[in-house]
């Protein structure tokens, strides 16, 4: 039997925050992650949606295009700051 991890609450909502904070329509949430050979649209809305949670790699390119811990994203106590406290 496969072993899943447990989804977070919370990381949907964040995820389309920080597309949404850095003016980014989905297509540029992509090309900003540097994932176009690995991302549709499709994936994003589905992410942000919550019908689909991301692979880690995803998670660690959102953190990064922030430069925030992945913590903030995966922990559901924790909360995205605004955009103008993330550079």
């Amino acid at each position: 039997m496969g072993h899943r991890r447990e989804q977070t609450a919370h990381l949907a909502e964040k995820l389309k925050q920080i597309r949404e904070q850095l003016k980014l329509s989905q297509d540029g949430i992509i090309k900003q992650l540097e994932l176009e050979d690995k991302l549709t649209r499709e994936d994003i809305s589905k992410f942000e949606r919550g019908v689909r949670e991301p692979p880690l790699y995803v998670i660690l390119r959102y953190a990064r295009a922030i430069e925030l811990s992945t913590d903030i994203l995966i922990d559901d106590s924790m909360y995205l700051p605004d955009i103008k406290d993330f550079r």
